[in-house]
């Protein structure tokens, strides 16, 4: 299996706590099920299991609590890709038929059956969420008197980056505090939610939890912002509690970033003048996005190789203050 990115393994940490799991449920997979969901008995069960080819499944997030009188078990598996998979409603219909034949083999049957699965993809990458949520939409048209064998088997999406969320100062559920840290795109607005959580990561029993969000955050500052310091980033012990610390540390960084932009700017100015040629306005424009957001992919190359003196113009202006390429290029767009 493809080793995991750090990113991707805080994400794995912060959703092996049963206190993500309820508010993700509570907020974002609604129905009447909730009025009777027991959520004391939330618990994250074995999610490494083997077919009868001997094919295994690890680190899937399988729970269960208990709904009335019986218990529901939660598929949920975390979707980190560039690109939306196409197939996902297949791997579904795969993962969730292994984990049945597990409940079989472990006899968690209730009346001789098996109990409910709801299968959850939770997805955070930036294009949206194209693919069909239901196998059925995998297979082509049945021919006539065969279409009652095409299977059926729908998951429920959730796309972390076009969900609507709450501006509110305080924390009201936990997932949507993550997906709100995720989504943040000023300094200032990352931090209000910092504090918020900070608040209630204060009350007893949540010590774990709270340990948990600050490795991803770190982990998340080490992607977001490729200028931090990471002896700075790992000398702060708890994230939460020294957030105005951070706060003034980051900023600190983006300061120091614009100033080495201008400085590349004024020197990248004074060789396309001697050059006299706008190829060496367009190197100024990467230097500059170098220095701001890292490598600089090969899409956004292609839009400044493509681009006239007034666009570069534009894009030397604006960034200093722009928070991502994408926000920089805006209408231009990613070619990607």
């Amino acid at each position: 299996m493809p080793t995991s990115a750090p990113h991707d393994t805080g994400y794995k940490l912060l959703f092996s706590h049963p206190e993500m799991v309820r508010d993700l449920l509570i907020g974002y997979l609604p129905g009447d099920w909730l009025r009777e969901a027991d959520f004391s008995t939330l618990k994250r069960v074995n999610g490494s299991y083997v077919s009868d080819k001997e094919q295994q499944r690890h680190d899937d997030m399988v729970w269960r609590l208990k709904v009335g009188r019986q218990w529901v078990w939660v598929y949920l598996l975390l979707e980190f890709q560039s690109e939306p998979d196409a197939w996902m409603a297949l791997r579904m219909m795969v993962y969730l038929g292994l984990l049945s034949q597990h409940l079989v083999r472990e006899g968690e049957l209730q009346n001789g059956l098996l109990p409910p699965i709801v299968p959850i993809v939770l997805y955070n990458g930036k294009p949206m969420w194209k693919a069909s949520q239901d196998v059925a939409d995998c297979f082509g048209p049945g021919l006539p008197g065969l279409e009652m064998y095409r299977p059926q088997l729908r998951y429920h999406l959730v796309d972390e980056a076009r969900l609507k969320l709450h501006p509110l100062p305080e924390v009201r559920n936990l997932a949507e505090a993550l997906f709100g840290i995720e989504q943040s795109r000023t300094v200032k607005a990352t931090f209000d939610i910092m504090r918020a959580l900070d608040a209630v990561l204060r009350e007893p029993g949540m010590e774990a939890l709270r340990r948990t969000i600050g490795v991803w955050f770190k982990l998340l500052l080490r992607r977001k912002v490729p200028q931090a310091n990471i002896h700075e980033l790992d000398a702060i012990d708890d994230v939460l509690k020294e957030h105005t610390m951070l706060e003034q540390t980051i900023e600190r960084w983006f300061d120091e970033a614009t100033l080495k932009g201008m400085q590349g700017m004024q020197q990248g100015m004074q060789q396309g003048l001697e050059l006299g040629q706008q190829q060496g306005f367009a190197r100024l424009v990467a230097l500059q996005l170098q220095l701001r957001f890292g490598p600089v992919p090969d899409w956004a190359k292609q839009c400044l190789a493509a681009a006239t003196q007034e666009q570069l113009t534009g894009w030397a202006a604006a960034v200093l203050t722009a928070t991502t390429l994408d926000e920089l290029f805006g209408s231009t767009g990613p070619l990607h």
